[in-house]
């Protein structure tokens, strides 16, 4: 009987579950066992585990977050660690490692696969950056409350005739922002990709008003960089990953927008707001077909890859792939939303 690790690190998102369920569901038809590991890497670390089964995963499919559990944990930020991740999966007679993360967690994956752990990684992330899948499940859930966030902020704007900045996810990779933006139809989208002057944002707010639109949207990602200013940031602490801690880019352009424009400003962060919640239908079908695709993955031998949506299918790409380099928002995309500026 094979044996089977499983953990979810980094942030949660919409459609963990649906991947957890679709791992031990498919794992189970074949007679496998399923160890759940707890925090992520934290509980390969500490040996920190759940038996899953039918029963584990019965009505968790239209839940946000994890049952699992996530943390940040690096296992290449302590010494000893790794060394701790080979004990328990010998321990546990374990025949393999399915990861769920984003490129933080697929990293530390691809670093234990070259060191001769077989792990097989699942991306998620609702910044969509993850190179070398169309989608990571999680986006469209976090893309869809950000879009209907716009559409409930234009209100709230046109009553009051304000400029509404909105700070919405996004580290590296504006998606989210640029999407959202174009569907909620922002008069100005801000991303990390595209750093810009306070100057050239309020000149898009001037040309909406001078066509006789008495209100603004400005759809910005906390990743974003003034021209000119440092990146804002939450606090100067950094994470296990070397990552600072964004946030506050959102209530600084407010400022600048209303000193510089003398319109009444008011920012608004979506925050946690966008990883929460019911998952939509389409990130429980792409999360079930990704663990699926996993414990296929596992079946045939396949270590050190990552299971991948290209078009309409489920396939495998190899982890360097993927986390070789950011999935960023590309010129001609961010041309596109340009058009509807002002």
């Amino acid at each position: 009987m094979k044996r089977i690790g499983m953990l979810t690190g980094g942030g949660d998102c919409p459609g963990l579950n649906a991947v957890i369920r679709g791992v031990v569901l498919t794992a189970k038809a074949a007679g496998w066992q399923v160890l759940g590991f707890k925090n992520g890497w934290k509980g390969i670390i500490q040996n920190d585990f759940i038996e899953l089964d039918e029963n584990s995963v019965s009505e968790i499919l239209w839940r946000g977050g994890t049952i699992l559990k996530t943390s940040r944990t690096n296992p290449y930020k302590k010494t000893g660690d790794v060394a701790k991740v080979r004990k328990t999966m010998k321990k546990n007679k374990l025949d393999a490692l399915i990861a769920i993360g984003g490129e933080d967690t697929l990293g530390a994956g691809n670093k234990l696969f070259k060191d001769g752990i077989p792990v097989i990684g699942v991306p998620k992330t609702i910044d969509n950056d993850l190179n070398a899948t169309d989608y990571t499940f999680g986006y469209d859930t976090a893309l869809n409350v950000a879009t209907e966030c716009l559409d409930r902020i234009r209100t709230t704007a046109e009553s009051h005739n304000r400029v509404m900045v909105v700070e919405i996810m996004g580290r590296h990779a504006g998606w989210i922002a640029l999407e959202a933006g174009i569907a909620g139809g922002a008069d100005v989208v801000l991303i990390p990709e595209v750093p810009m002057s306070v100057n050239e944002i309020c000149g898009y707010i001037k040309q909406r008003r001078a066509r006789g639109k008495d209100f603004n949207i400005v759809a910005v990602s906390e990743g974003f960089s003034i021209k000119g200013e440092e990146l804002v940031t939450a606090k100067k602490d950094i994470d296990a990953f070397g990552h600072v801690i964004l946030g506050g880019v959102g209530d600084r352009l407010a400022k600048l927008i209303e000193k510089k424009t003398g319109l009444e400003t008011r920012c608004t962060v979506l925050g946690h707001i966008q990883r929460g919640g019911t998952p939509t239908g389409f990130d429980r079908v792409l999360g079930t077909r990704m663990g699926v695709k996993a414990v296929q993955l596992v079946q045939q031998g396949k270590f050190g890859q990552m299971v991948s949506l290209c078009g309409r299918d489920i396939v495998s790409v190899s982890l360097q792939e993927a986390v070789g380099e950011l999935k960023t928002v590309p010129a001609g995309m961010y041309e596109l939303a340009k058009i509807f500026f002002g």
